[in-house]
């Protein structure tokens, strides 16, 4: 059954989360039943579904973009915000290969025999319900709700107002392919409402049937969730990431790292934002970099050196060197070494995806060990920020904080463990 939209008023937003959520804790007792074959029946199931239901799908994404033209948003959030027949297909695509991830449910991630005779097993299990709120990019519908299945954790999903009707288009497929699979439709719920009291009921917990929030968005989203969550947050902050040109980099692999990292896609959280380039290459390496990337036509903000090396470079503020753009900007700066880019990016970056070029080890060894972000590359760009690119299948999103999961939070990171003790009688002393 399909929830109707609601209003908060009379507290009818407040009495829909609840119900919301008491159905999810049902069932995801149901799917804790269930073996990794019958999930990923359901995930091909998904998948079929998603294909079958595609014009209804398409046809909401152009209503959600005709108003997102029409409020004036811009061109990254739209290409973030729009589906076509190949993106819907890569997606249906991306559910299909989720299924075919070894199932991570009742993994023995260790076990051992104590010298009482006790055998110990620490099993990996399902984390329970997973609310992920997300804004614009109406994938993030199919990446969760499957990763979740996989995982044998039930979704609660809250889309955002301007991702609405896509999102609720791919989560009716995704319930149809749950059914067909004979599983509960109740395993991936889209939140049927747009009202903001509904992200609130979320952060409270629904009465406990809540394990963990995954915010995916913007800053002032994740900040949000942060300050008001009473359940454990899995946090994503902004992606401000680096390319560091280091001396002994390659110019030629540089440029194409670089122009990849920023233009590949603007929109994406591992989309470069800051160009870095050591001083000691400066003379050959700078004007050529920044040359590249406006004649692409991206707009760079720079320090003195890098409006010296272009006249078309426009002065970078203090705000430049902390901002994720999205956009088709990037903040260029030369550094006087290893160290100072390292300072640097400790500094403004927001702990993401941070990339080194160089023909170094030594100097790449020192960046990837000293650099504390989630993901770190050497001679890759940072658009390899994503769960499909690691082997993961997809992800739900970038985790940035320290505790459990961190970087593409896939299949495993969705899960906790328990431990399984076998005894012969034992009892103690």
């Amino acid at each position: 059954m399909r929830l109707p939209e609601a209003s908060n008023q009379n507290g009818e937003v407040a009495a829909l989360m609840r119900e919301l959520g008491r159905r999810a804790r049902a069932a995801a007792r149901r799917l804790g039943a269930t073996t990794g074959a019958q999930r990923d029946e359901a995930l091909r199931a998904i998948a079929a579904a998603l294909r079958a239901r595609s014009d209804a799908i398409l046809a909401a994404n152009r209503q959600d973009l005709d108003e997102a033209r029409a409020a004036g948003q811009n061109a990254a959030f739209l290409d973030r915000l729009a589906l076509d027949e190949g993106r819907l297909a890569a997606i249906a695509e991306a559910v299909a290969g989720i299924a075919a991830l070894p199932d991570p449910v009742g993994r023995v991630l260790a076990s051992w025999t104590q010298p009482n005779g006790l055998f110990f097993e620490r099993v990996a299990t399902p984390l329970g319900v997973v609310a992920v709120i997300f804004e614009s990019r109406p994938n993030v519908t199919a990446d969760a709700g499957a990763l979740c299945l996989k995982s044998g954790n039930v979704a609660i999903l809250r889309a955002g107002s301007d991702s609405f009707r896509t999102s609720t288009e791919i989560a009716a497929a995704m319930q149809d392919g749950l059914a067909a699979a004979g599983l509960p439709r109740d395993a991936i719920q889209l939140v049927p409402s747009r009202d903001r009291a509904a992200v609130g009921e979320i952060l409270a917990g629904l009465d406990g049937n809540v394990d963990v929030v995954v915010p995916r968005g913007g800053k002032s989203l994740v900040a949000r969730v942060q300050s008001d969550a009473r359940v454990p947050v899995f946090a994503h902050l902004d992606g401000n990431c680096h390319v560091y040109v280091h001396a002994a980099a390659d110019l030629a692999m540089a440029g194409e790292i670089l122009l990849n990292a920023k233009l590949r896609r603007t929109g994406v959280c591992g989309a470069a934002e800051t160009l870095l380039v050591d001083e000691a290459c400066a003379a050959t390496h700078l004007k050529p970099l920044l040359a590249a990337l406006l004649d692409a036509g991206c707009a760079v903000r720079g320090d003195a050196a890098c409006q010296a090396a272009d006249s078309r470079v426009a002065p970078a503020s203090e705000e430049d060197w902390g901002t994720e753009y999205l956009d088709r900007i990037i903040a260029a700066k030369v550094v006087p070494g290893l160290d100072a880019a390292i300072d640097h990016v400790e500094r403004y970056g927001s702990h993401h995806t941070d990339a080194i070029v160089t023909g170094d080890e030594a100097a790449a060894q020192r960046f990837l060990a000293e650099v504390d972000s989630a993901i770190v590359l050497h001679n890759a760009s940072t658009q390899f920020a994503d769960g499909g690119e690691f082997g993961f299948g997809a992800e739900i999103g970038i985790a940035t904080g320290r505790m459990h999961a961190r970087g593409p939070v896939g299949v495993e990171q969705l899960c906790s463990f328990k431990y399984r003790v076998h005894g012969r009688g034992q009892t103690r002393p």
